[in-house]
């Protein structure tokens, strides 16, 4: 008799989920509802997320992936004893946070995926209205070992309006070995997160100087307040769109690659904007890490969470 499959485990920082289990389960595609926009803001409401596979053409992310990978390669970041595409990690180097780089943030090939009529027309779509992106936008190349706490969008870009969404866009074909953005189904929407949303999810880094992750730990999370986190492989051309109170993080990447993706935000057009993130030069963080951070813990000792 064969023996019975082992599950996948995938961390989080130094915390093991198995893949299936109470902690870690699957993300579900809403590509059957696109044509149906009630029904995918249903979605969103019971879900906090819509992944959609496919929304953009593969062959403008992978343009979109080789410009950052050349910018990578310019800055010696780049093992080049492999093909470039593969972004592998060279030894000693750090990629990280790229926001804000007019060179990547503004080459075309980038805003042709991430400002083209697919996910725009999407947003003027699921917002009944015309819809703006925030200038600012987020690239990361997360090297080997890294990974991203549990958190809120909100807290870093809550002065506008609350109808307000992310797009994580995967710049690359991203296994879950290579640290896939995870969600923690149920925070937006669980009776037990309400304390979460009206303390920590009032914060605002530059105001405050929090941390900005509310936690490290995924398990404590779900043991602790309930919901599931769930996560997916991703190709090229898929995105998952999530709303200010939907927790998220990432996996640990695994590979010698590095991980890249970008954030961008979309909302109405005509509600209130954030103002650290909009105009030629986004002013971006003015005031977060200028002076010493209150450690988490005291934070939450303080908000009773």
């Amino acid at each position: 008799m064969p023996a019975a499959a082992q599950s996948q485990t995938f961390a989080m920082d130094q915390y093991e989920m198995a893949m299936d289990s109470k902690y870690l389960g699957r993300l579900r595609d809403c590509n059957a509802l696109l044509n149906d926009v009630e029904a995918l803001r249903a979605r969103m409401a019971e879900d906090g997320y819509l992944l959609i596979r496919g929304l953009h053409a593969r062959e403008k992310v992978a343009a979109a992936r080789a410009a950052i990978i050349e910018n990578l390669r310019a800055n010696n970041q780049i093992d080049e004893n492999f093909p470039l595409q593969d972004a592998v990690v060279k030894e000693g180097a750090n990629g990280g946070f790229l926001g804000g780089r007019e060179e990547i943030a503004g080459n075309r090939a980038f805003l042709d995926v991430v400002e083209s009529p697919a996910i725009m027309g999407f947003f003027d779509r699921f917002l009944g209205k015309p819809s703006l992106t925030y200038d600012y936008k987020w690239v990361r190349a997360v090297k080997p070992g890294g990974n991203t706490g549990a958190h809120y969008d909100v807290v870093y870009m809550g002065r506008g309006t609350k109808n307000l969404y992310t797009c994580w866009t995967p710049l690359g074909d991203i296994p879950m070995t290579h640290g896939t953005l995870a969600v923690l189904v149920g925070s937006h929407n669980l009776p037990a997160y309400k304390k979460i949303q009206e303390t920590y999810g009032q914060s605002d880094v530059d105001r405050d100087h929090t941390q900005g992750w509310l936690t490290r730990n995924p398990i404590e999370m779900v043991d602790a307040y309930g919901g599931q986190w769930q996560t997916t492989d991703f190709a090229m051309g898929d995105v998952i769109v999530f709303g200010m109170f939907t927790m998220h993080g990432s996996l640990n990447n695994t590979t010698n690659r590095y991980r890249i993706s970008c954030d961008t935000r979309y909302q109405p057009a005509d509600e209130p904007t954030d103002e650290r993130w909009v105009g030629k030069k986004p002013k971006a963080h003015y005031a977060w890490h200028k002076k010493e951070l209150i450690p988490v813990e005291v934070s939450r000792k303080e908000w009773g969470i």
